[in-house]
């Protein structure tokens, strides 16, 4: 098994923050945390080809099994980025840059058919989810599981 495959153990510890990029692409880091740790077995509450993973499959045109199977070959960060590049439809650096500081800014409390349950994740965290982006809540969600499991 190669080494790439064995990520983090997201029974113990967070995924990436959604905002760090991998190769230019916001939330790749955290789905490949996501898709190692299944993997691995240790995936823990999380699930990867979640919404948030197809944001970025969206974006690109490609299949999280299409994905999974590259990642199961033992892949760096840094190849993956490069397979995202050569898979699906072609973005530019400019592409790529303008649909991430889309994404950072997405509110699904925005969206009539997701508000109710993004209201119901941001509540108990005590965020306002009529003003927090998506990625913050993630961000506040990862910090408060684990608080609570350590």
């Amino acid at each position: 098994m190669n080494t790439n495959v064995n990520g983090k153990d997201l029974t113990k510890e967070a995924p990436r923050s959604p905002r760090v990029r991998v190769g230019g692409y916001a939330i790749l880091g955290r789905t490949l945390d996501k898709c190692r740790a299944l993997i691995a077995g240790n995936i823990g509450e999380y699930h990867f080809d979640c919404p948030l993973d197809n944001m970025l499959f969206g974006l690109k045109g490609v299949k999280g099994d299409d994905f999974k199977a590259e990642v199961e070959k033992g892949a760096s960060d840094e190849e993956m980025a490069k397979w995202l590049d050569t898979h699906g439809s072609p973005k530019t650096e400019d592409e790529k840059r303008r649909w991430c500081e889309e994404v950072e800014k997405q509110n699904p409390y925005e969206n009539p058919e997701r508000r109710e349950w993004y209201i119901e994740q941001t509540k108990p965290l005590g965020l306002d989810p009529a003003t927090t982006p998506l990625f913050n809540w993630l961000e506040a969600d990862d910090k408060a599981s684990y608080a609570k499991a350590a």
